[in-house]
């Protein structure tokens, strides 16, 4: 069987984790552009990232530009750990 059709066995579990909103539809609408659930992009992101590996390609990357175009997101990776609640 080819590496990239093996499948895993898994069990998921739900969890509660808070996002900033804004990000948070920039990602759902990206699932449902690519046809998956937000747990399964999520889970993705963090396995390329895991690795050091890029994951998205050039055609997401645009993707995502629109969608945050759309969604108003005018985070990048300087925003990162330095967000601060709405009181």
């Amino acid at each position: 069987m080819p590496k990239s059709s093996k499948q895993f066995e898994t069990e998921r579990i739900q969890t509660g984790v808070r996002m900033e909103r804004r990000l948070l539809k920039v990602l759902k609408a990206l699932a449902e552009y690519k046809n998956m659930t937000l747990g399964d992009l999520l889970e993705g992101i963090v396995l390329h990232t895991f690795e050091g590996k890029a994951p998205f390609t050039a055609e997401t990357l645009r993707k995502i530009g629109e969608l945050k175009g759309i969604y108003d997101l005018d985070l990048d990776a300087s925003a990162s750990h330095r967000l601060k609640e709405r009181s």
